[in-house]
């Protein structure tokens, strides 16, 4: 039984996924301190904290609402991810672990709003 979004499998890797660029921002450039980094830092913590707030709205299709606004902020992570690289700011290993983190967060976020929308949609 789910009493808190922190026993989210999804939540869970959302915050190792946070945790993961804080790391690798770190050690971006200093020019990109308040650009690149922060855009970066701020669209990883914008997917947990979505799925926190839509689970503790209490309501369906407020939750759904917040998982589509999570599944935004990874789309953002990702392309940033890539710009990243492009930029030589993250290598290919380190790139190749990140996506694979945000393709199987954004599979649980599809599976997720799935199950939601089945809650609010009669058959």
């Amino acid at each position: 039984m789910v009493s808190s979004y922190r026993d989210l499998a999804v939540w869970q890797l959302a915050m190792q996924l946070t945790e993961d660029v804080y790391r690798i921002t770190s050690i971006f450039p200093n020019k990109e301190t308040y650009a690149l980094a922060n855009q970066l830092q701020r669209a990883a913590v914008s997917v947990p904290s979505n799925i926190a707030e839509g689970h503790a709205r209490g309501y369906t299709k407020d939750y759904v609402r917040f998982i589509a606004i999570a599944m935004g902020s990874l789309a953002e992570v990702e392309t940033q991810l890539e710009l990243s690289a492009r930029l030589q700011y993250v290598n290919e290993i380190e790139l190749s672990k990140l996506l694979t983190t945000t393709n199987e967060l954004g599979r649980m976020l599809r599976g997720l709003r799935k199950s939601l929308h089945a809650k609010i949609t009669p058959p």
